[in-house]
């Protein structure tokens, strides 16, 4: 049976977007069936059983506006997850102290709500690494090795 992953994306200004429509293509490639959100609501993610966020930090460490009110509404509501896997890829400059604080709301959040986590999310500083799609890529071969 083909497993099927949807990725949601967190993005200001794009990024998060390219580097998720590149793990799409890249999933789509090795026979997974992939649903990618970059306006995600609760309706497109509650009954899904593998998640993949592809999000930006935003401001003081939060999470960009596309997807920010999505985990408003998961923090409030009473869902339990436990059905879902999920990964995080985080792309942030060290330059800032809220480094990737988007990936910790993310993990934080999903996990309250019984959401088990598949592997070390993957924080990428975008000051210093130029190749985003090929470091997300490195780190989805992990990521799709421990799905269940």
């Amino acid at each position: 049976m083909t497993k099927s992953i949807c990725i949601i994306t967190g993005s200001t200004l794009g990024g998060a977007e390219y580097v998720a429509d590149h793990l799409e293509s890249c999933l789509t490639n090795q026979g997974f069936e992939v649903a990618l959100f970059n306006h995600a609501t609760l309706n497109d993610i509650q009954s899904q059983e593998i998640l993949l966020v592809v999000t930006s930090t935003h401001g003081a460490g939060e999470l960009p506006d596309n997807i920010k009110p999505l985990f408003d509404e998961l923090e409030q509501s009473d869902l339990n997850l436990s059905q879902m896997q999920f990964g995080v890829v985080g792309l942030g400059s060290r330059d800032y102290d809220t480094f990737c604080n988007a990936v910790n709301i993310v993990e934080n959040t999903l996990k309250a709500k019984g959401a088990q986590q598949v592997c070390e999310s993957e924080r990428i500083n975008v000051s210093s690494n130029f190749e985003h799609d090929e470091t997300a890529e490195t780190w989805l071969s992990l990521f799709s090795r421990h799905l269940k």
